[in-house]
């Protein structure tokens, strides 16, 4: 959606990539400060309930496209992981980062591919988030499931994580639409 408004207003490539660059960095942040506020109200039950990290990531897809988007979401528990272990609690939980990665790239990557047709409609953020978080879960529920013979994570214990977070991905089904909804209105509203 973002190259897509800075195409209209036929902004250079060096503006395009500082511009997506510093959303990018903006929203990896909020993938790294909302959980850490997530985690100190409600501890780490809440984290695996409410899934704070998701939010920013689904959002940045739906924005910044595919290819930034799958940064993003590739990006974002690397860097939370970093950040979290130089304090001594590392969140996410090095046996749980690199399903993280691959499930927060898919959510990006899938609401991604809506971003141009966001544009044209608004409404298309809710496919997108939607699909985005079916996706994930699922390659999720894969990964475990393939890996469980060498991981502390079994395709059971992510079920059950998978139905705890089921709150939180549905909050966030209709969160994230109507902020992509709302930037989209602001962001194009001079140029229709």
């Amino acid at each position: 959606m973002i190259d897509q408004v800075l195409a209209r207003r036929s902004a250079a490539l060096r503006v395009k990539i500082t511009v997506k660059t510093l959303i990018s960095l903006g929203i990896i942040a909020l993938a790294v400060i909302l959980p850490q506020l997530v985690h100190l109200a409600l501890g780490a039950p809440g984290g695996v309930q409410w899934l704070p990290m998701y939010l920013p990531v689904l959002l940045g897809g739906c924005l910044l496209g595919s290819i930034w988007g799958l940064g993003v979401g590739i990006l974002s528990p690397v860097i939370s992981f970093a950040i979290t272990s130089l304090i001594g609690n590392p969140m996410p939980v090095l046996t749980r980062l690199p399903y993280m990665i691959v499930e927060l790239a898919v959510f990006a990557a899938i609401s991604g591919l809506f971003s141009r047709s966001i544009v044209k409609n608004g409404w298309m953020a809710f496919p997108a988030v939607l699909l985005a978080e079916v996706a994930g879960r699922l390659v999720f529920l894969m990964m475990a499931a393939v890996f469980q013979s060498v991981s502390p994570l079994s395709a059971a214990t992510v079920w059950a994580q998978i139905q705890t977070g089921l709150l939180g991905m549905v909050l966030q089904a209709v969160l994230v639409p109507f902020a992509v909804m709302g930037l989209r209105l602001l962001l194009i509203k001079d140029k229709e």
